[in-house]
């Protein structure tokens, strides 16, 4: 297969993570996941768009046909790099229940922090994982902490950055072009779900990673 050449458009895919019937985990507070996702969508699109680059929203009304047809549409629509975008629970065995609103709600508020995935079964590996360490790395030096909760089930392909390999994520394995899954933080934590509906927190978040991207697909070396 030939080396990859990002196309000079430039297009960028950044799919909303999970289906308004199926929104995903549960927030704290009760919320779903899906309307995370898409706040930081709204936020990544803007920041990438800002930086030049055109940006095709994959999911936009939440009602998409399967996990194959995200990366589908991104290959049709050109895209040099696709991006997931979701947001991270803990597993039912270490949920807490607390009183929120009148009503019981379950919580964990061990675990924070970012995290991001690549599919070695992924044909653009190389380029895939550099854009999430790059990414890792910005997110870094703009204050934001990532989370190791995930390594006790996904193998770390860069420990520092918070990258790790899931290579049965349909959305990365079917995707012919560089795609990463990017993990906010953990909105089953009842402090980090509020920080992770603070605007102007999502903005600068979303300028961080649109900063990565750029780096990435414009002077970035993929990995081997």
């Amino acid at each position: 297969m030939p080396a990859f050449r990002p196309a000079r458009a430039q297009v960028v895919a950044v799919d909303i993570g999970h289906t308004v019937a199926a929104p995903g985990a549960t927030s704290a507070r009760g919320r779903g996941e899906f309307d995370f996702n898409r706040e930081l969508a709204t936020q990544v699109v803007k920041a990438l768009q800002a930086r030049g680059m055109t940006v095709r929203l994959i999911n936009a009304d939440g009602n998409i046909a399967s996990l194959r047809a995200r990366p589908a549409e991104a290959e049709a629509e050109g895209a040099v790099l696709l991006i997931s975008l979701h947001h991270d629970s803990v597993s039912a065995n270490e949920l807490q229940r607390w009183r929120w609103n009148g009503e019981v709600r379950e919580y964990n508020d061990d675990h924070a922090g970012h995290s991001l995935f690549v599919s070695r079964e992924n044909p653009e590996l190389g380029r895939s994982l550099l854009c999430a360490r790059v990414i890792g790395a910005r997110l870094q030096r703009l204050g934001f902490t990532p989370t190791h909760k995930n390594a006790r089930r996904r193998p770390y392909a860069d420990a520092v950055h918070a990258v790790h390999f899931y290579d049965g994520l349909a959305v990365l394995r079917h995707a012919r072009m560089p795609a990463l899954l990017f993990e906010a933080g953990v909105i089953r934590n009842r402090d980090e779900e509020l920080l992770l509906r603070d605007q102007k927190r999502q903005a600068r978040m979303a300028d961080g990673i649109a900063t990565a991207v750029a780096a990435c697909l414009r002077n970035g070396k993929p990995a081997d």
